[in-house]
């Protein structure tokens, strides 16, 4: 008959065991249910319900993906509503370790995280006042929208406010050869109100703004290659 000496190793190593055992179970149950059947779920209610969010909200014009009307787009054009600043960046392909400026890069999305003091800040924002005055004929002492000189903290913000989208259209318009009045319509028509009724402020998506505006008058593609 065992002694209670040898007997006690033995409980010790059972009641290891069942620990372990419990460990693994538990674990295999968590990682089936938030690796496998949480992201099968969410995925398959998403694409019931609102699979054009789902799938990114893609656009598309004759048959070719231009864009996402969650991610903003460069324009630089006088014929094209311009979307805020964007201080997202790119490796430097000539020198290891740095950057270059890349606009609405979203492989590397984010701020330039400047304090508002900082003199770099100041400095860029006062050319981008400087610069978007000039681009829009607007008087020195005009103010201009915070938005139109400020990066969004994504760098990916593909709307502009009402207020931004006003000041440009004079310019758009001549740029076009239409008349204001000709462009307001259809900035009306792409205007987003506050979400449920309260939410941020009416604001415009750039790229479908464009989007639509060449499609009342043709102009350079308004989309990337």
């Amino acid at each position: 008959m065992p002694s209670h000496a040898q007997a006690q190793p033995e409980a010790q190593s059972a009641s290891w065991s069942r620990l372990l055992g419990s460990s693994v179970r538990a674990a295999l149950l968590v990682m089936a249910v938030s690796g496998i059947a949480y992201p099968l779920l969410t995925t398959g209610v998403a694409q019931a319900l609102f699979p054009h969010a789902a799938n990114g909200s893609l656009i598309e014009r004759q048959g070719r993906i231009v864009g996402s009307a969650l991610i903003g787009q460069q324009f630089t054009g006088p014929q094209y509503f311009h979307g805020r600043p964007s201080a997202t960046v790119a490796p430097d392909p000539s020198q290891e370790g740095a950057n270059i400026a890349a606009p609405y890069n979203a492989g590397l999305s984010g701020a330039s995280n400047q304090g508002a003091t900082h003199k770099d800040l100041s400095e860029a924002v006062a050319q981008r006042v400087a610069q978007y005055r000039a681009d829009n004929g607007l008087a020195a002492d005009l103010a201009v929208p915070v938005d139109a000189v400020t990066a969004s903290a994504s760098g990916l913000d593909p709307h502009i406010s009402m207020a931004n989208a006003l000041l440009q259209l004079p310019r758009v318009a001549r740029a076009r050869g239409l008349s204001p009045d000709q462009v307001q319509p259809l900035l009306a028509q792409k205007t987003e109100q506050r979400t449920l009724g309260l939410l941020g402020e009416p604001r415009v998506n750039v790229l479908q703004l464009n989007l639509a505006l060449d499609a009342l008058q043709p102009a350079t593609s308004a989309v990337k290659e």
